[in-house]
């Protein structure tokens, strides 16, 4: 899945090989509200519209894979494609339209956001109020402590077969976007070489957040259990917008080397969550980044560079 400013596109292989691919125009709310581009505040705007589009790519791409089992299962038969029946055992290669429901986007991301709030944010300062750490470094032991868990996460999720995949096509995002920017031609070769490494990746801005939350919460010392809980989450937003400008600034100022060095830990994360992948895999996320960078030039001719995220 690749996002420009105005578009995104997810390319899925398809069950004949061929490459599918499907594009749509982000309806940002920052472009109707002028005070919801103030830093900060874009940054949780964003955050937010980052995840919508990420579930409705994946509700694209699973409803593909969903053709291969209705192939098996009705040899010769019917396959509903996009509310419709299709005929013969071809209907597996039908395009898909539809998408998740408003309902089931919120709901997809209160279960994910909930599950990410209580894991690495909830959990650990309650953790850390257990051990009875002293006021003067208990931001600091909950911080580590956070960010062992997400560490030991990625590590144990990447050692599921279907989760590694994605991670392999997470490397053909970052490497794609890679050859774009150093002015390459989008070949599979070409991008196969690149590094899998980038620094607009949502890794890093995981990890920042976390070590940006040390900070904020410092500001609070240790208080009661209770209001430990609802400060983890009520700042939250906040300290995600913060990342955001981080990662914002980092991505446009990559030639600064001192930028880089700070931003080392986060961009050394993205070897848990990428892994090298395959010149078929490279072809789709070049199929995908193609697509926003047509639809990007279609919209705004006069733009000169188009800033691609993965």
């Amino acid at each position: 899945m690749m996002r420009g400013q105005s578009v995104w596109a997810v390319a899925v292989r398809k069950p004949n090989g061929d490459v599918a691919q499907v594009s749509r125009h982000v309806d940002s709310a920052m472009a109707r509200h002028r005070w919801l581009r103030i830093p900060v505040v874009r940054g949780v705007v964003a955050l937010g519209e980052s995840l919508s589009i990420g579930f409705r790519a994946l509700s694209v791409s699973a409803q593909y894979a969903a053709q291969v089992e209705s192939e098996d299962d009705n040899q010769g038969g019917t396959v509903a494609v996009d509310g419709t029946t299709v005929e013969g055992a071809d209907a597996a290669d039908g395009p898909v339209t539809t998408e998740l429901s408003r309902g089931a986007i919120i709901f997809s991301f209160l279960i994910a956001i909930g599950f990410a709030i209580l894991l690495f944010k909830v959990g650990p300062a309650l953790i850390t109020n257990w051990i009875g750490i002293d006021a003067g470094w208990f931001v600091i032991v909950e911080g580590l402590i956070r960010v062992t868990v997400f560490v030991v996460y990625l590590s144990a999720i990447s050692l599921i077969p279907d989760l590694r995949r994605v991670f392999q096509y997470h490397s053909a995002e970052h490497k794609a976007i890679n050859a774009y920017e150093a002015g390459l031609e989008l070949t599979p070769a070409n991008v196969q070489r690149q590094s899998r490494i980038h620094p607009r990746c949502g890794t890093a801005f995981l990890l920042w957040v976390m070590v940006i939350a040390i900070f904020v919460f410092a500001f609070f010392g240790k208080p009661v259990w209770y209001w430990l809980v609802v400060e983890r989450i009520l700042l939250l937003p906040v300290i995600a917008g913060i990342a955001y400008e981080l990662i914002r600034y980092a991505g446009k100022h990559t030639d600064k080397r001192w930028l880089m060095i700070a931003l080392a830990p986060g961009l050394w994360l993205q070897r848990l969550t990428t892994r090298e992948c395959t010149l078929d895999q490279c072809e789709v996320s070049i199929r995908a980044l193609q697509e926003v960078l047509e639809l990007e030039k279609q919209a705004r001719p006069e733009a000169k560079n188009v800033e691609v995220m993965a």
